[in-house]
């Protein structure tokens, strides 16, 4: 038999969450090796986002089964109301089984999705809707340029290319060292990084007014949340390496990839140390040494690397 009245039916009017929601996928397994600077480089990431956004939002988090030292981490910053909403998995679900629960459970009308390692800078919050709000039948909109796989961007082309109101150029609209920090953060050497700048191009659309370069990426992205349901389900059966399937998926089904011409977010990867100005001033932490030149010798990196691969399945991947 119930005892008394529930409290709660007293209660006027609830919290309305805000129309724009961040949801952060983060996964640090432990704080070693490949990871031993996840951690900071986590809290650069919630830092930047909370310093930079231009507009109300709601923060989400979620966990993707990570060590006790990061979920204490995240804990902490949603008890002290630095995020709004916290998702704590138990075990790792990978990209595609956090996407299901992010796109199907995220508040808000307008989704910014992020990895853990993307550092955001002024703006790029307004200038991702307004691009996301000016050209039509947009999927996706990342905030930073950088030259995408062509297959992937192939709808927005074509779109572009047959409607009168829009300027398409072709060239190298992105500046030389714009590209270069980028491709540097995913580990390429400067021979690669200078073969991929020379053998390819930028497709600069303006639309109204506002320009975008075509491509997008999904490690950071502003989407419509009705749009990123659509996609659902994904059945991916590895915690990496299938994340593309979204990239083709929307595509395939017409929608506009479109990114600002300016660099407003960049991939901070494993280290802060890549970016030793704008991460000292972001995360308050001083720039650590320089590693040996021997250790990005190629050979020897992609021996340590394979070994260090071959560790981390044995253990992990299961």
């Amino acid at each position: 038999m119930r005892v008394g009245q529930n409290p709660a039916k007293f209660v006027k009017e609830v919290a309305k969450p805000e129309r724009i929601t961040v949801a952060v996928l983060n996964y640090i397994p432990f704080i070693s090796g490949f990871y031993m600077e996840m951690l900071e480089v986590l809290r650069t990431c919630l830092y930047s986002i909370r310093e930079t956004a231009d507009l109300p939002f709601d923060l989400l988090v979620f966990d993707n089964g990570s060590c006790q030292e990061a979920r204490r981490f995240l804990l902490d910053e949603y008890e002290r109301g630095a995020i709004q909403y916290l998702f704590l998995s138990e075990r790792n679900l990978g990209k595609g089984g956090a996407w299901n629960i992010i796109f199907s459970g995220a508040p808000g009308d307008v989704l910014v999705y992020t990895d853990n390692d993307c550092l955001f800078y002024q703006g790029w919050m307004s200038c991702s809707l307004q691009i996301l709000e000016t050209y039509p039948n947009v999927g996706m909109v990342t905030a930073r340029p950088f030259r995408t796989n062509p297959e992937f961007y192939s709808a927005t082309v074509k779109w572009a290319e047959s409607d009168p109101d829009v300027q398409l150029d072709r060239g190298n609209f992105i500046p030389w060292e714009v590209f270069f920090e980028f491709d540097r953060s995913l580990g390429q050497t400067e021979e690669e990084i200078r073969a991929h700048y020379e053998s390819s191009e930028d497709i600069r659309l303006i639309y109204r007014g506002v320009l975008a370069i075509a491509g997008a990426s999904h490690w950071q992205f502003m989407a419509r949340k009705e749009v990123l349901q659509s996609f659902l389900p994904f059945n991916m059966n590895r915690p990496m390496g299938q994340v593309r399937e979204l990239d083709r998926r929307m595509n395939e089904a017409g929608y506009l990839r479109l990114m600002p011409p300016d660099p407003l977010a960049m991939n901070m990867s494993n280290t802060l140390r890549s970016l030793p100005g704008k991460s000292k001033a972001v995360s308050g932490q001083p720039a650590k040494p320089a590693r040996s030149g021997l250790l990005d010798f190629p050979p020897v990196k992609r021996s340590l690397l394979w070994i260090y691969d071959t560790i981390f399945r044995w253990y992990y991947d299961r």
